[in-house]
């Protein structure tokens, strides 16, 4: 079945190809100049600093719901070993096997295409299985550091959790921001809290993938307008899912990442930085989210952390 028309006229109102030139690979994080982060700096009062990961744990977040995404799988290769001989120093050593967007993730460009085309209008075959994503891939990003804002939507609706069929919308993302005495700015990276990430810490991993609120395919012109330069939430699919035009899926991911360059992220716990933005009554802070730069990738863990 081939996208609607609906999907194309959003397509042609958000998209980027070409804005950074025919050679970009970062999309959107080229928003992010040495003023932004210099002003991002300035939002750290306290130095209070909020870790937003998940555990990397064999028993995570990663249900079957999306194929071949395994939990990490880690296993002692050295222990105690002497392998120097005997009485030198001792090493202990770890490997692990999982999927790069198995816990908290950004996805890269590529990690989605539509009509054959990945950003800035490359080829989907680009991507192969030997070498993985020719352009774009998480490599790409190298670094990342910019005003972080939080957009609790669900404490600004007065829950501790949206309800599954919640499509976060625009009018949710502004009142959000009038809720936080915040406004979203170019370069900004944008956090959606919907409480969704609550059900994944109280172990119903279930639950949390499905159903699950998320983005509505109405946000990405409301991102595109304020120029944001990446959006990440706390749901296992990002947008909502089932999805709220049917069989159309993962609309917003092709939007994001194939019409406008835009970084997404997946899996970020935003709870503990929920009651520190409300204790302290401000929503903007210094956040650090750089990806593991795996060459070819189209994602990567992350751990970021928001310094207030």
């Amino acid at each position: 079945m081939s996208l609607p028309a609906e999907f194309h006229e959003i397509a042609k109102r958000v998209n980027n190809w070409g804005r950074w030139g025919a050679d970009d690979e970062r999309g959107t994080l080229n928003l992010i100049t040495d003023a932004v982060v210099r002003e991002a700096v300035a939002t750290v009062r306290t130095g209070r600093r909020i870790p937003l990961a998940l555990p990397l744990r064999q028993d995570g977040v990663q249900s079957g719901l999306i194929p071949g995404r395994i939990n990490p799988l880690h296993t002692m290769v050295q222990i105690n070993q002497e392998i120097f001989g005997p009485a030198t120093v001792a090493t202990s050593d770890d490997t692990v096997t999982m999927g790069l967007q198995a816990a908290t993730h950004w996805d890269a460009l590529p990690h989605v295409s539509h009509s054959g085309k990945i950003y800035n209008g490359r080829p989907a075959d680009t991507i192969t299985a030997h070498a993985g994503a020719r352009f774009s891939s998480i490599a790409a990003v190298e670094h990342l550091v910019s005003r972080g804002v939080l957009l609790d939507v669900a404490r600004a609706r007065g829950v501790d959790r949206l309800p599954g069929d919640h499509a976060v919308t625009p009018e949710d993302l502004a009142a959000a921001e009038e809720f936080g005495g915040v406004r979203v700015r170019a370069g900004d990276i944008v956090l959606v809290r919907t409480g969704q990430m609550r059900l994944a810490l109280a172990g119903d991993r279930d639950a949390y993938g499905y159903p699950s609120p998320g983005l509505s395919v109405r946000t990405p012109e409301w991102f595109h307008a304020r120029d944001v330069a990446a959006v990440a939430n706390d749901t296992l699919t990002f947008e909502i899912f089932p999805p709220e035009i049917a069989d159309l899926w993962l609309p917003v991911h092709a939007l994001h990442l194939v019409e406008m360059g835009l970084l997404q992220g997946q899996n970020w716990n935003l709870e503990a930085l929920s009651t520190a933005c409300a204790e302290e009554g401000r929503y903007a802070f210094l956040l650090t989210a750089a990806p593991e730069p795996f060459t070819g990738a189209t994602g990567s863990p992350v751990a970021p952390v928001a310094v207030l």
